[in-house]
């Protein structure tokens, strides 16, 4: 257990209470309005995520030199906690679902109140909050109606996060510096005795947990759905070149039934592999989906067309479907340490032909300096539920060519929060 204090600061070094109750940066507000207007001038919505991205970005350094530390600190332990809770509760008593009834037209809260059988006193003073909050709109005196976010919350593979992160992730966090502080503040590295299993008060590490409650892992195979919506994907022209990499010398003679062209290894309910054949139909040979036959009895027949084969496969044992064009692997070796990332990979490799198999690997890359929330955000969970972490380029050099003896041919890392591709191949 560590021993070590804080040791206080001495009276040069004590910050001015005054600078609490201030803007953060107001000098930089006229710089910052002017590059929004300018941005603005540029927006396109036919390309969204260029212009926009760009555009938020300032946006939000404006709201934060604006806003005091005060105004942050009390968001942080208070209106945002609050506001999550609630919006789970919402969620899940169908509130959201009645807001968007007849269009979304306003409505009062005693007509809300009898709707979903809940108080309303409680009911007026969370929908007090939510507005204050911009989730939805107030129309008049205790009169509300929904925003395009609290619509959003209608949609399964939105609303699927909310639960999952309350009752699956909230107490490991809740508990993190108690299992740190006993343990003298290390970094997890396990996926059992950390804080996702002290936090929940289980021997079970968390893919475990979550098939012992079926609603939780319904809710977080949603979520996966939701995490991809709207984010340019792996196999678009600017993140990977599928045409010149893979369909390009792809060898539809290599066996006398149709060859594989590409495996989706713990795929989930196949959100991918849909997405590529929406985006590449006419892709020559067999398309799979691998995982557990659990999560498969969940995917219809009639997933991508019917052309996507399931296949039931633990990827901790090794790879029975030899000689496929590309093995691809999205969001798998983030939630493990290295240790099982090698177990995983070397599975695979034994199945990869050499100079010709690819093993595709969909993570963040983190760059050294500006590194998106997106990414940051999960590695601190991956982190704290699974003793595992999103990588850095370096980190995946030294994972996938140092302790997996693969060579890595590119990694395509487009930025702005969206995962890379990490092509390797096996030498021959």
């Amino acid at each position: 257990m560590s021993t070590s204090q804080v040791t206080p600061l001495t009276a040069e070094d004590t910050v001015d209470v005054s600078i609490a109750s201030a803007p953060r940066d107001i000098g930089a507000v006229p710089d910052l309005l002017k590059d929004i207007s300018g941005l603005w001038d540029k927006y396109d919505p036919a390309a969204d995520r260029a212009t926009r991205l760009p555009l938020l970005e300032k946006a939000t350094a404006l709201a934060q030199a604006l806003e005091t530390p005060r105004e942050t600190m009390l968001k942080h332990v208070g209106a945002e906690t609050a506001s999550f809770y609630t919006l789970t509760l919402g969620i899940e008593v169908g509130l959201f679902t009645e807001l968007a009834k007849n269009g979304g037209s306003p409505k009062k809260s005693p007509e809300l109140s009898a709707a979903l059988g809940f108080d309303i006193d409680g009911l007026r003073r969370i929908l007090r909050h939510f507005a204050a909050m911009g989730h939805i709109v107030q129309t008049g005196s205790d009169e509300w109606k929904p925003n395009n976010f609290s619509k959003s919350l209608t949609i399964p593979i939105v609303n699927g996060g909310y639960p999952f992160y309350r009752s699956v992730c909230t107490a490991p966090l809740l508990h993190m510096h108690k299992w740190m502080k006993t343990k003298g503040y290390p970094t997890p590295t396990t996926g059992k005795d950390n804080p996702f299993t002290f936090g929940n008060q289980t021997d079970q590490s968390m893919f475990e947990y979550m098939a012992a409650h079926p609603y939780l892992n319904d809710c977080f195979n949603h979520h996966m759905g939701g995490y991809r919506l709207g984010r340019p994907a792996w196999m678009d022209p600017t993140v990977y070149p599928v045409q010149d990499n893979l369909i390009t010398n792809f060898d539809t003679s290599s066996s006398s039934s149709d060859p594989v062209f590409l495996i989706d290894i713990g795929g989930n309910y196949g959100h991918d592999l849909e997405r590529f054949l929406d985006k590449w139909p006419s892709v020559p040979g067999r398309i799979m989906l691998q995982d557990q036959q659990s999560v498969l009895d969940n995917v219809p027949a009639t997933l991508g067309g019917g052309r996507i084969e399931k296949f039931a496969h633990d990827f901790f044992t090794p790879q029975p479907v030899k000689g496929a064009r590309a093995y691809y692997l999205h969001h798998i070796l983030h939630d493990w340490p290295d240790d099982k990332c090698v177990e995983i990979v070397t599975n695979l490799k034994g199945a990869m032909t050499p100079g010709y198999s690819k093993l595709l690997v969909n993570e963040h890359v983190i760059p050294s300096v500006g590194a998106s929330w997106e990414a940051t955000y999960l590695d601190l969970y991956m982190m704290f539920l699974f003793g595992a972490r999103e990588r850095t380029e370096d980190d995946w050099k030294a994972l996938l060519e140092g302790k997996c003896g693969l060579k890595i041919e590119k990694i395509w890392n487009p930025g702005n929060g969206v995962e890379g591709i990490i092509e390797c191949i096996v030498e021959g």
